[in-house]
């Protein structure tokens, strides 16, 4: 039987090699740089070729990889340069949702001391999008009104918008919630709709309460599956940083440091609206979306939408924003198809000079 070499082994267990870098003597230092919320394999690729890419600008540095810490080790001056620069380059992933070896060599081979945030977006040529999307494509504002309403959330707490189908008042809506979300504006986004069975009868689907209720959800889950990517869209729901939920199960909650999104609000009662808007809590921003000509609700119930349009229209610290024909941006028959009904119905085409559709200022 073959002896255990144990003079190799006193060999290599004085070698000691990790505190080695450590020691005083040699001058090092070491810095660790977290990634989350992001997966590391997001940002830097499977087989790190992303950060082997950054490792090629600092080469005096040891860069490694542990779990979601970027470790560095080297003399402290650089180490200094080079923590800048990498919570740069994680600003341009969080901010644009992809890193590629151009975004690399352009924020690594700045020399520039003074680089900030701003010159990222300037940069990389997306300064007037809402955010980036899943794949890194720019989100914006596609329309005129689309654009007011993203100032109006700027300016004021609670923004009602309102527009035909096809206008895009809830992907801006959900665009403006996640941007706000990413820049820590908020801690959380609350997206709700009613369930109002639009005709249909829901009771005979199979599943539980929330499996008859996800289609219902489901126009909201895919604008935020154009805006963050799988792993991270659903790490946050995980965690009810972001909550998609039927309008009555709001009954009770105040809603704090949340961004909220009441959609399809045409289908809410008076009382659900009250009862909605009342829920409005500290450092909340809340938008509410609807199109007063779809509404679903039975024969003898009142929209609620158009109760808190004449109620609360020219009310300080909140803001009406129309959308129009104009801006519908699905396919062109959805235009010519909403002004044949609109005509059907006797209702004046919105976006149409002479006919445009006016605001009920109290009527």
């Amino acid at each position: 039987m073959e002896l255990f070499n144990f003079a190799f082994l006193r060999r290599h267990a004085t070698r000691q090699p990790c505190r080695s870098r450590r020691r005083p003597l040699l001058n090092m230092s070491e810095i660790y740089i977290e990634t989350t919320p992001h997966h590391p394999i997001d940002i830097f690729g499977i087989e790190e070729e992303r950060l082997n890419r950054i490792r090629h600008y600092f080469p005096q540095l040891n860069i490694v990889l542990r779990g979601d810490l970027v470790k560095a080790v080297g003399d402290q001056s650089r180490l200094e340069d080079f923590e800048r620069k990498m919570k740069l380059v994680l600003f341009h992933y969080e901010r644009f949702n992809r890193l590629s070896d151009t975004d690399i060599a352009a924020i690594l081979g700045d020399d520039r001391k003074t680089m900030s945030e701003e010159d990222i977006e300037n940069m990389t040529g997306h300064a007037a999008c809402l955010l980036a999307g899943a794949n890194g494509k720019p989100i914006r504002a596609l329309t005129l009104n689309q654009q007011k309403l993203a100032e109006a959330v700027k300016e004021s707490d609670m923004v009602f918008a309102i527009g035909p189908a096809g206008s895009g008042k809830t992907y801006t809506a959900v665009a403006l919630a996640v941007k706000a979300l990413k820049e820590k504006e908020v801690k959380k986004i609350i997206l709700t709709r009613p369930a109002v069975e639009a005709g249909e009868n829901i009771g005979f689907l199979p599943g539980d309460m929330k499996e008859k209720l996800d289609p219902y959800m489901q126009p909201l889950y895919d604008a935020l599956h154009d805006m963050l990517p799988y792993r991270k869209l659903l790490g946050y729901l995980e965690e009810s940083i972001i909550e998609i939920a039927p309008l009555a199960f709001m009954r009770g909650r105040t809603l704090d440091h949340a961004f909220v999104i009441l959609d399809e609000a045409q289908n809410a009662t008076e009382s659900q609206m009250k009862m909605f808007l009342t829920r409005m809590g500290k450092n909340a921003k809340f938008i509410i979306t609807g199109d007063i000509t779809q509404v679903d609700l039975p024969p003898r119930q009142n929209s609620g939408l158009l109760q808190a349009w004449r109620l609360l229209d020219g009310t300080e610290g909140i803001r009406f924003v129309k959308l129009t024909g104009k801006d519908v941006v699905r396919h062109k028959l959805v235009a010519k198809i909403i002004e044949a009904y609109a005509k059907d119905e006797g209702r004046a085409l919105p976006g149409k000079k002479n006919t445009e559709t006016e605001f009920p200022h109290h009527a």
